[in-house]
């Protein structure tokens, strides 16, 4: 039998386990380069790893909603993919224009699916409903419907609406809903929640209107330009902005509404003594690239806001398919009392948040605050105001100017939102009153 010496065997198994040890560290430090030069893809693998986009965490289901008079528009059911419910009920009334809440519109308008989603993933069913005669993507399906649209049939619509989520067997009707409402479908929850106690448990106002529609709408189309104007624009000629300077400024250029030289042109073909004064004035400027804010700008742009809030018959009886809305809806909105003067009547038992973003250029901190301080008038023991710096009236980053839109709404606003519906404290309150 052969013999091995002890010392041989120990050296050569320290000599094996250093060798695996250094090709253990060598594949470490070779794998950390690799992923040191591609972060983007080590961030890619998380990622996919935490969202995993095929786990379905809710279903929808799709509705079609009878508007009465042979009229139809559609809409979805969203809620959790785990459970029977019943769940309870939401309802988006969404903002300004044509946009499909039903289908995105690819970074034109705001998307409310993530906002329907995040609540329906934590337990809610959620209702979604395009607007009568709005089809897919921004578009019109309904021109005549469209058209002809007033405050009267979206209030009609957000009734029938509020109906229909009611008898699903997916919501639990006892709860009573929560309705939600952003900028111009602020106008709609207070209302409904008013005359129907009995089947509303909150409201909450995103971006809401306070005053008459016709304040806001002069805000946006004059006050808020011509405060533009007056603090970048007007540069070493006091009172007065170039037009060539004016007009390639971004912001400037949607502020009054995308095109300065033919707002110009529009006035100019106004033949009332006003507006013969101030051509007068314009012709007698030196410089004639040179404008008057208060002589010239603010004419033009009282005119046009007057166009929108106050037109005339053959402007009423025009087709009309402007997906951002028609005269008859101007009409009808600058006909309605504020929202401010009636939010009183609310119901004590129904809650009442308001999200408003610090740079919203178009319904302005200032809506917020007033609503709130109406409630608080009023006695009203439960409602909140949470104001988000740095946001835009859609709820993402902004500028103080003009709206940022076409994006999902900040997550950390979702979470708040839906906090305070969940509540335990504010369940409490609800019940004992």
């Amino acid at each position: 039998m052969t013999l091995v010496n002890p010392d041989f065997i120990r050296k050569n198994r320290d000599f094996f386990y250093l060798s695996i040890t250094i090709t253990v560290v060598f594949l470490i430090a070779v794998l950390v380069s690799i992923l040191s030069e591609s972060p983007l893809h080590q961030n890619t693998i998380i990622v996919e790893a935490y969202a995993q986009p095929y786990v379905e965490t809710v279903k929808n289901r799709n509705l079609t909603i009878d508007l009465d008079n042979g009229l139809k528009t559609n809409a979805q059911l969203i809620f959790p993919a785990i459970g029977k419910g019943p769940y309870p009920g939401v309802i988006i009334f969404p903002g300004a224009g044509a946009g499909s809440i039903i289908t995105p519109s690819y970074g034109k308008v705001i998307y409310y699916g993530n906002l329907a989603e995040y609540l329906a993933e934590r337990g809610f069913a959620v209702l979604k409903y395009d607007k009568r005669g709005v089809g897919s993507y921004l578009t019109i399906s309904d021109s005549n419907a469209w058209g002809n649209l007033t405050f009267d049939n979206l209030k009609h619509d957000a009734e029938k609406a509020l109906s229909v989520l009611l008898q699903q067997p997916e919501v639990n009707a006892t709860k009573k809903v929560t309705l939600i409402g952003h900028s111009e479908g602020t106008n709609f929850p207070p209302r409904i929640a008013a005359e129907n106690p009995d089947k509303v448990r909150n409201i909450v106002l995103m971006a809401p209107v306070a005053e008459k529609w016709t304040d806001i709408i002069y805000f946006q189309e004059v006050a808020n330009p011509i405060l533009y104007a007056e603090n970048i624009l007007d540069k070493g000629h006091p009172g007065q902005i170039s037009v060539k300077e004016a007009s390639k400024d971004p912001i400037f250029q949607k502020l009054v509404g995308g095109n300065l030289t033919q707002l110009l042109l529009n006035l100019t073909n106004v033949t009332d003594n006003n507006s013969t004064g101030i051509l007068l004035e314009q012709k007698n400027n030196t410089n004639d690239d040179l404008i008057s804010i208060e002589g010239l700008l603010k004419p033009a742009l009282v005119r046009g806001y007057e166009n929108d809030t106050s037109p005339n018959p053959s402007q009423l009886s025009a087709k009309c398919v402007n997906v951002y809305g028609c005269p008859s809806l101007g009409k009808s909105f600058s006909a309605l009392p504020s929202v401010i003067g009636m939010i009183g009547n609310v119901s004590s038992n129904i809650g009442v948040l308001i999200l408003e973003g610090q740079n919203d250029s178009q319904t302005p901190p200032q809506q917020a605050l007033l609503l709130q301080q109406r409630l608080t008038e009023a006695n009203h023991p439960d409602h909140q105001i949470i104001v988000y710096p740095d946001l835009g009236h859609n709820f993402i980053p902004s500028n103080q100017w003009v709206t940022s839109g076409g994006h999902q709404i900040e997550e950390y606003v979702l979470k708040d939102m839906y906090e305070w519906l969940t509540s335990p404290a504010r369940e409490v309150n609800q019940e004992a009153r």
